[in-house]
């Protein structure tokens, strides 16, 4: 039987230590600007996306489910890829970068892109909460 308190530890992601938090082995702030960012922002960004994908494959593509992930991704390699950020992103405050704070560029986002369409490598992540895909790409999403 699994007992809810196991369930909810697994929801909520790596305990960190008291006094330790996000971004610090990366030598990022606690909070404010460049520090990492929390769930909340990143699910509102990629749920904005996804929106976003959706309505433009529905209304130039037939909107079929293949259609909309591919103009997702086409979304997230060219605007990670070259400003940093997606739609999405931007406007939750959020900003994609490499772990030195340079531009994340094509190819790395592309590498990005392509685990995040996977899913499976978003939702694993670590106590600096950098999933599988940001790990492959040395990329941190961080507070603008």
């Amino acid at each position: 039987m699994i007992d809810r308190r196991d369930l909810g530890s697994w929801i909520s992601g790596p305990q960190l230590a008291e006094g330790d938090f996000p971004g610090r082995r990366l030598g990022m702030p606690r909070t404010g600007p460049g520090s990492v960012g929390r769930t909340g922002r990143r699910v509102l960004g990629l749920c904005i996306d996804w929106a976003a994908s959706y309505a433009i494959a529905a209304a130039f593509l037939g909107g079929s489910q293949l259609t909309i992930l591919a103009v997702f991704a086409v979304e997230q390699v060219l605007l990670v890829g070259l400003v940093g950020h997606g739609l999405g992103h931007r406007l939750a405050g959020l900003t994609v970068r490499r772990l030195d704070g340079s531009p994340v560029g094509i190819p790395r986002a592309a590498l990005r892109t392509l685990l995040l369409c996977l899913v499976i490598p978003a939702v694993v992540f670590d106590p600096d909460q950098r999933g599988v895909h940001d790990k492959a790409a040395g990329t941190v999403v961080v507070r603008l």
